[in-house]
């Protein structure tokens, strides 16, 4: 079930939360979301899952507006959201039973539900717990657990792995890449190599506004508008071989990283670069020792777009 964001705003007083987004998320596709904290990513979650109403622009879900359709809509989506708000006083297998009586599910098919959840879940040994005395780690694992209870084809997760170790975030990072073979998933996270290993497609937004839409390489591609790799070329003078290197036609730019050592780093603005550098070493009788590709982290991307 695909959803479409079409010009959304959303204004608190004076301040635009959302400013004029619009978006189109592909079934079977997950999407990170990021941004800074105050971004706007929480409101626009909250406008899709129906808790709360923007006031300009429109959600069409499975081609359907959200605003004519609210409770049918409502039925497909599993939203977990930020702050995660859990009965504590009540044993995690009731409260997941309650959460099912909730979606109406058949009351032949709660046990069995509730069975599978506990187990992708991995709360088997907490079950019988008050929620209240578990960790945080396994809270988040229970409001994981009651957002896929009803089978939706949406989800909708507002930092899904907060307060869990290395482990427990591989492990949900792993249910999330399953779910996202046959559901619309959207993930927000400020867990920056979480979004690389997870999601197909990353979606910044800073003061309320998009600032960038692509895959993880295709945001890299457009912040260094070039690959960068760092040669060291060995039996030719360092001045030659600089000379040489910039006539190259698909090398931009070269500067020395280490002169002693005669190493380099190349600015490339073709795919084609490395075999003409290779292919030059060849003619001149220079040794490649190293040759290291550079990326740009998404770390840094981040930073760049969401510093002003």
């Amino acid at each position: 079930m695909d959803i479409v964001i079409e010009n959304l705003t959303k204004r608190f007083g004076n301040q635009k939360a959302v400013d004029n987004i619009s978006l189109k998320v592909a079934t079977g596709e997950i999407l990170g979301f990021l941004g800074p904290n105050g971004a706007g990513k929480t409101t626009t979650m909250k406008i899709i899952t129906n808790f709360m109403a923007p006031d300009e622009g429109k959600v069409i879900i499975g081609g359907k507006l959200l605003d004519e359709n609210p409770q049918e809509i409502k039925r497909q989506i599993g939203y977990l959201p930020e702050n995660n708000p859990l009965y504590f006083e009540m044993p995690v297998i009731d409260y997941l039973e309650f959460c099912a009586r909730l979606y109406n599910i058949e009351k032949n098919r709660i046990g069995r539900r509730v069975a599978e959840m506990i187990s992708i879940t991995g709360l088997n040994r907490e079950k019988h717990k008050k929620i209240g005395e578990l960790s945080r780690g396994f809270r988040q694992r229970v409001g994981l657990a009651q957002a896929i209870i009803h089978d939706p084809k949406i989800l909708i997760l507002d930092e899904p792995t907060s307060g869990l170790d290395p482990n427990q975030i591989a492990e949900i990072r792993k249910l999330i890449r399953e779910l996202g073979h046959e559901k619309t998933v959207i993930l927000s996270t400020h867990i920056l190599p979480e979004v690389e290993a997870t999601c197909d497609r990353i979606f910044i937004i800073n003061k309320g506004k998009l600032v960038a839409d692509g895959t993880a390489e295709s945001l890299k591609k457009q912040a260094q508008g070039s690959d960068i790799i760092r040669v060291r070329i060995e039996d030719g003078d360092p001045n030659q071989i600089f000379k040489s290197l910039q006539s190259v036609r698909s090398v931009s730019m070269v500067d020395f990283a280490d002169r002693q050592l005669n190493r380099f780093d190349i600015h490339c603005k073709a795919e084609t670069a490395k075999r003409d550098i290779f292919r030059l070493c060849v003619e001149k009788n220079w040794v490649i020792t190293e040759m290291t590709p550079f990326e740009t982290k998404l770390e840094d991307i981040f930073r760049d777009l969401t510093m002003n």
